[in-house]
């Protein structure tokens, strides 16, 4: 990814002027910033709606909330821990009314045009969040909506070629020299099969999963320009056409109906696949696995490629701000998520807790985090997903196709063209067919 903004965050950043009180659009202007604000002089309490694992990854933002304080000592941090499965309603209900709404909240990816379109999100452009930071392109991208930033990342994820190096070399494979294209991914399935007795590749029967067969050919899912509905091209038709080959060749297993996802997990920890596509958030769960070997024979690489370049949906969370806050608030709020979302902080966090700093600084700053620094060159080929209010409607249709083409043995054209007359009927009406 390129990076977006020069310069590294601090931790004791000043607050700087922000926008006025927000209108029904999220559409506020940004005053010239004021770099003379003295942190102690910021005196506000703030509402922050934490969406991450409470058990596992809350003590380490209240940690962090801690370090703020101590710059920024009049600034009350109200955290609350909120299931993710109930934010993105709770905090639409929350706005419409007017009432109950978090000043700021973690929201995922999908989340943020669809809150900004609804007039919900402060406009963050001309202010330190952006100016001051080293963001990764493409998770900041999640944040623009009609030409304006409404979030800053968080997180950040994406998908990868997780593989048991112990069967590589069993198998007479080269463990550092992975897979780069489909093609090669074949080849090593068969040298797997008949030398390591085990099984080349899952193919989980979701269709996120399947988001690299269709990037890899250059596909996507929509123009969002010219408000045109892609997901049954040419280019996407061959990639799915690809995975199925790999299904049907025995190259890959074919997806348990019941179970796909955790059958795939059980499999590679057990040792009897030897390469998965999945994320980050598996790695601690492969580490601690009995029978795999630990993290130093867990293989870390970018997705491979069909006829184009190498592609991976990315995903993650975003830092967003109520545009209905009360707007004495707006300066601490911007001090709050410009220090959270700092270098320094996504570095603390990346060493806490093992998840992918979106700011580019703090790839610098981990040092021997070899479970954090693996994931940076899949990153590197991550492909920003269409961010539109509507974005997250797409997978329904996605999975159906996914399980029709590797389960069921559908023509993927077919299976497509029906994707596809259900994102024009249900998804984005307005859009235009090829």
């Amino acid at each position: 990814m390129r990076r977006i903004a020069s310069g590294i965050a601090g931790t004791a950043l000043l607050a700087l002027a922000f926008a006025a009180c927000g209108s029904d659009t999220g559409d506020s202007d940004t005053p010239d910033a004021d770099a003379s604000v003295d942190p102690a002089s910021l005196s506000a309490e703030l509402t922050w709606w934490d969406t991450s694992d409470p058990t596992n990854e809350g003590p380490a933002y209240e940690d962090l909330i801690g370090q703020f304080n101590e710059t920024y000592p009049n600034v009350e941090i109200n955290y609350q821990s909120v299931p993710f499965g109930e934010a993105q309603n709770k905090f639409k209900t929350a706005a419409q009314s007017g009432s109950g709404a978090p000043d700021i909240l973690r929201a995922e990816v999908a989340w943020v045009p669809e809150f900004a379109s609804l007039g919900y999100l402060y406009a963050l452009d001309g202010t330190p969040l952006l100016e001051d930071n080293d963001f990764m392109e493409t998770p900041l991208s999640s944040n623009v909506f009609d030409g304006k930033t409404f979030g800053v990342p968080q997180v950040t994820d994406t998908l990868g070629l997780m593989y048991n190096k112990a069967l590589f070399e069993k198998a007479g494979l080269d463990p550092d020299a992975p897979p780069a294209t489909w093609d090669e991914v074949a080849d090593a399935a068969e040298a797997l099969t008949s030398k390591a007795k085990v099984d080349g590749l899952y193919i989980n029967s979701g269709g996120y999963f399947l988001l690299p067969f269709m990037y890899g050919e250059g596909g996507d899912l929509v123009d969002t320009e010219s408000q045109t509905i892609l997901v049954n091209s040419a280019e996407n038709v061959t990639g799915i056409t690809t995975a199925q080959d790999l299904v049907k060749s025995g190259a890959a297993v074919k997806p348990d109906a019941a179970d796909s996802y955790g059958t795939m997990m059980e499999k590679f920890k057990a040792g009897e696949v030897a390469m998965i596509i999945n994320g980050p958030w598996e790695v601690a769960n492969i580490d601690s696995a009995p029978d795999f070997g630990g993290f130093s024979n867990l293989g870390i690489a970018p997705v491979p490629s069909g006829s184009g370049e190498p592609g991976a949906p990315v995903g993650g969370h975003n830092y967003v701000i109520y545009s209905g806050m009360d707007e004495a608030k707006a300066d601490a709020a911007i001090a709050f998520v410009n220090f959270m979302a700092s270098a320094e902080s996504q570095a603390f966090l990346a060493d806490e807790l093992g998840v992918l700093p979106a700011n580019e600084g703090a790839y610098d700053l981990i040092g021997g985090n070899e479970k954090v620094a693996a994931w940076k060159p899949a990153l590197d080929v991550a492909h920003a997903r269409p961010w539109i209010p509507e974005g997250g409607l797409f997978f329904t249709p996605l999975d159906k196709m996914a399980t029709e083409v590797l389960i069921q043995g559908k023509d993927p054209q077919k299976a497509l063209d029906e994707a596809a007359a259900t994102f024009k009927s249900e998804v984005v009406p307005e859009y235009s067919e090829q």
